[in-house]
C-alpha cells in the first residue's frame, strides 16, 4: 500500500505544534506495518536555506491556480528512511514564518494543485493522499472538482484529519473563482455562512476523516468544540473515526535525552531527584528534594485552561509545593507567572520563552505535570511526561481523557489524575490528590511504574491507520 502524506509540518523540516510531531513520526511506524510512505511538505525558506544542498531536484512545471500560471519546482529528500517531497515556489514560500501571512488561502490552495499536480512527475503512485489540517484540506476538494474526469486521479482515495478543528481556512466567497478556479456548480461544497471554509470542503469531499483521539470525535459533534462545524461533523458521522496520536519513543526517551543533567530509565528512576536538583537549581528555585515540583509546559492560551490556574494559584503554593512554567502567549498569562515568580521567589520560576532542551529537563525534574485543558484534541506533553516518569493532573477532555487513566489506590492501577469539569476549584482538588499520593510513597513509586509502562508509541495508532487505509482502498 502507498500513502502520501500531505502536510504543511513535518519533524525535522518545520514544526509549530503536534501537526510536526505526528507527520514527523507516524510514516516510519507505517513503514514498518509494510506500507510504502511518503511525505509532500511546502519548501519553506528555512527547510530551503538549511537543506537544500540535501535535496534531489526532479523538475519544473506550471500549476494553474484560478487565472495564475505557477512556477512549481519538485525536490526531494530522505530523512530516517522516509522520503519527503518538496514544493517550490518563492513567492508563495521563501518567507519567514509559515503562517500568518495575508495570502496564505492562496498560497495553501497553491500547495494542495501543485501535490495533486506532482503526481504525474515522482516515482511513486500513491493509492492514498493523507492529508492533514485546512492547509492541505483542499486536496480532496481539488480531486472531486478539477480532477473528476481524470481516469488516473479517479483511484485516489482521500483521507483528512483534523489536528484542530478551531482553525479553518475561512475566506471571503471570491476567492471561490479568483483562485480557486471552482465553479458556480461545485461552490457549494466549500460555503458555509456566507464564506469559503476549507476544512468544511475537506470534511465534504474526502473518503474517510479522522480526528486525533477518540474522545475528541466525539466532541466535535457538539457547540462548544466544534467551532461552527457540529452540522457538518454530523452529517459525516458515517466515515468519522478518532485514532490517538502517539509519540516518537527516540526523541522521547529519558535514558537518551542529552538534555538532562542525569539519564534514567524506570529501573534507574533514583536518578530522576538528580535531574530534579539540577533543574532547582537552574531555575533558581530552593533546592528541596521533599517539595513537590509541579510544572507545565506549553502555549500560554485560555483553553489550555490557564484562567483555572491563574484563579486558584495562590491556594495550590499553600501546599508548600513548588512551580515551574515554560511557554510564551497571551500577555496577561505572561505577566501573570513573571509577578508571581517574583512573589514566590524561589519556589516559582516563569520562563516566558520556549527551549525545547528546558522542556525535556522540566518533564525530568518535574513530579506532577499540570494539563488543565479546556479543550485538548490529543495532547502529546501529557504522553511525554509519563514517558519520563512524572504525573500527569489533567482534566477530562479530548486524548487527555483518553491517555490518562486515574490512579485507584485500591486497585493500584491508573497512572495519572485528573478532573472532569471546567472549574478551578476541581483542578486545585486534582493537585491535591496528586500531592497525597506523592506523599504516600508506595502509591507513587506503583504511579510512577504505571506511568513509565504506559505504551504511548505510535505502534497501536499505526495498525489503527493500517486497518483504514485498507478499509477504504478495498
Amino acid at each position: 500500500m502507498n500513502i502520501l502524506f500531505v502536510s504543511t509540518e513535518a519533524v525535522p523540516f518545520a514544526k509549530t505544534g503536534g501537526l510536526g510531531d505526528v507527520v514527523g513520526s507516524l510514516p516510519s511506524e507505517l513503514i514498518k506495518k509494510g506500507a510504502d510512505v511518503r511525505v509532500m511538505l511546502p519548501l519553506y525558506k528555512s527547510i530551503k536555506d538549511e537543506y537544500a544542498p540535501s535535496m534531489i531536484f526532479h523538475r519544473a512545471y506550471t500549476v494553474d491556480l484560478g487565472w495564475r500560471s505557477c512556477y512549481c519546482g519538485l525536490f526531494s529528500m530522505e530523512y530516517n528512511e522516509v522520503t519527503f517531497y518538496f514544493i517550490d515556489n518563492e513567492q508563495y514560500f521563501y518567507r519567514d514564518g509559515y503562517y500568518g501571512h495575508f495570502d496564505d488561502g492562496e498560497r495553501f490552495a497553491y500547495f494542495s494543485k501543485a501535490t495533486l499536480e506532482s503526481l504525474k512527475y515522482i516515482d511513486f503512485d500513491p493509492d492514498i493522499l493523507h492529508c492533514n489540517e485546512w492547509q492541505s484540506a483542499l486536496v480532496p476538494v481539488f480531486l472531486k472538482t478539477h480532477y473528476r474526469d481524470n481516469e488516473y486521479y479517479q483511484k485516489l482515495r482521500t483521507v483528512f484529519t483534523i489536528h484542530n478543528i478551531e482553525y479553518q481556512g475561512i475566506y471571503g466567497k471570491e476567492i471561490i473563482s479568483d483562485v480557486l478556479g471552482i465553479n458556480k456548480k461545485d461552490a457549494g461544497i466549500l460555503m458555509m455562512n456566507g464564506d469559503v471554509n476549507y476544512m468544511k470542503g475537506a470534511i465534504v469531499t474526502c473518503d474517510r476523516l479522522t480526528t486525533v483521539s477518540p474522545s475528541y470525535a466525539k466532541e466535535i459533534t457538539y457547540p462548544f468544540y466544534s467551532h461552527g462545524l457540529h452540522t457538518i461533523i454530523e452529517e459525516n458521522m458515517y466515515k468519522l473515526s478518532g485514532i490517538l496520536n502517539g509519540i516518537d519513543y527516540k526523541a522521547y526517551n529519558p535514558y537518551r535525552d542529552k538534555a538532562l543533567a542525569v539519564k534514567y530509565s524506570k529501573n534507574s528512576r533514583d536518578k530522576k531527584k538528580i535531574n530534579k536538583a539540577r533543574l532547582q537549581e537552574e531555575l533558581g528555585l530552593d533546592t528541596a528534594s521533599d517539595a513537590p515540583l509541579i510544572g507545565m509546559v506549553g502555549r500560554l492560551a485560555e483553553h489550555k485552561g490557564l484562567p483555572l490556574v491563574t484563579a486558584v494559584f495562590d491556594r495550590i503554593m499553600e501546599n508548600q509545593v513548588q512551580f515551574v512554567l515554560l511557554g510564551t502567549g497571551q500577555k496577561e498569562f505572561e505577566d501573570f507567572f513573571r509577578n508571581k515568580a517574583a512573589e514566590y521567589k524561589g519556589r516559582v520560576a516563569a520562563i516566558t520563552a520556549f527551549s525545547a532542551e528546558l522542556a525535556s529537563r522540566i518533564y525530568a525534574g518535574a513530579d506532577l505535570f499540570l494539563m488543565p485543558s479546556i479543550s485538548e484534541p490529543c495532547g502529546l506533553a501529557q504522553m511525554i511526561s509519563l514517558r519520563y516518569g512524572t504525573i500527569p493532573v489533567v482534566r477530562a477532555t479530548g486524548g487527555l481523557k483518553d491517555s490518562i487513566e486515574p490512579y485507584n489506590p485500591a486497585t493500584g492501577k491508573g497512572n495519572g489524575v485528573r478532573f472532569d469539569s471546567i472549574n478551578a476549584h476541581d483542578m486545585l482538588d486534582a493537585v491535591k490528590r496528586g500531592l497525597d499520593l506523592y506523599r504516600q510513597p508506595e502509591h507513587w513509586q506503583k504511579l510512577m511504574t504505571n506511568a513509565f509502562n504506559t505504551d504511548c508509541s505510535w505502534k497501536r495508532s499505526a495498525v489503527e491507520y493500517m486497518s483504514l487505509y485498507e478499509l477504504i482502498t478495498l
